[in-house]
C-alpha cells in the first residue's frame, strides 16, 4: 500500500529529492519515473499528478543541479584577493571556470544533469538555476566577462558572443575529464590542465581584442 505522507503536499518534493540522490550517484539516465514511484512505493500515476512526463521533472531536476554549480562557481570567486581591478577580474575569471570543472569532478552524476536539457540560451538565466549566490552558472560567466571589460582587458565588440566560446572550452574540457578519455588524468595534472585551460580562454579573448585593436 503506497504510503499515505506523499500525500500531504510532499510528493513533488519527495520525488525531486529521490530524482536528485540517482542522478548523483548514477547521472541523468538513472531517472526513470517508474523506478522513482517503485521507491517511494507510489503508484506512478501519481508521479504525473506533480510533473507532465519525464522531461519536465528531468528539467527540474538539471535546474537544481545548475544551481549548485553556481554555488560552486561562487565560492571559487570568493577566494579571489580584492585589490588591483585588473589581477582581481583576470583572478574572477580563472575561480569562474575552476568551480565549474571541479564542481564536475566533484559531483559528476550531478555535473552530466546540469545541462542535458533546454535547447536555447535564454534557458541559462532561469532563476530556478540560480543558486544561493543569486545567479545561474551562465550569469556568473557573464560576471566575469564584463569584469574583463571594465579593466580594459576585453572590448565591448570582443564581449559579444564570448560567453559562448568560454563555456565551450571548460565545459568540453570538464565532460572529457568526467567521461571521457581524459578520465585517467591523475589529480595532479588534471587541476595543472585544468589551470591552463582557463588561462588559455582568458588570453585568447584578450588576443582577439588585441589583433582587433
Amino acid at each position: 500500500m503506497a504510503r499515505s505522507g506523499y500525500f500531504h503536499g510532499d510528493l513533488r518534493r519527495a520525488l525531486l529529492d529521490a530524482g536528485f540522490d540517482a542522478a548523483r550517484s548514477g547521472g541523468p539516465e538513472a531517472i526513470s519515473v517508474r523506478e522513482l514511484a517503485r521507491g517511494l512505493d507510489v503508484a506512478p500515476s501519481a508521479v504525473y499528478r506533480h510533473f507532465e512526463g519525464h522531461d519536465e521533472l528531468l528539467l527540474e531536476l538539471s535546474l537544481r543541479a545548475q544551481a549548485m554549480v553556481a554555488d560552486a562557481m561562487e565560492a571559487e570567486i570568493a577566494l579571489v584577493p580584492s585589490g588591483d581591478p585588473r589581477a582581481r577580474a583576470d583572478g574572477v575569471i580563472a575561480a569562474t571556470g575552476i568551480g565549474y570543472i571541479r564542481f564536475a569532478w566533484s559531483e559528476p552524476g550531478l555535473f552530466r544533469l546540469a545541462f542535458r536539457t533546454r535547447d536555447n540560451l535564454d534557458a541559462a538565466r532561469d532563476e530556478r538555476a540560480r543558486g544561493a549566490c543569486g545567479r545561474t552558472p551562465y550569469e556568473q560567466l557573464e560576471r566575469a566577462l564584463d569584469a574583463l571589460v571594465e579593466v580594459g582587458e576585453l572590448s565591448e565588440q570582443d564581449r559579444a558572443g564570448a560567453e559562448a566560446l568560454a563555456w565551450s572550452a571548460v565545459h568540453g574540457f570538464a565532460l572529457l575529464t568526467v567521461e571521457g578519455p581524459l578520465r585517467s588524468l591523475d589529480a595532479a595534472t588534471r587541476e595543472v590542465f585544468a589551470g591552463r585551460v582557463v588561462e588559455m580562454v582568458r588570453q585568447g579573448l584578450a588576443q582577439c581584442a588585441g589583433s582587433r585593436g
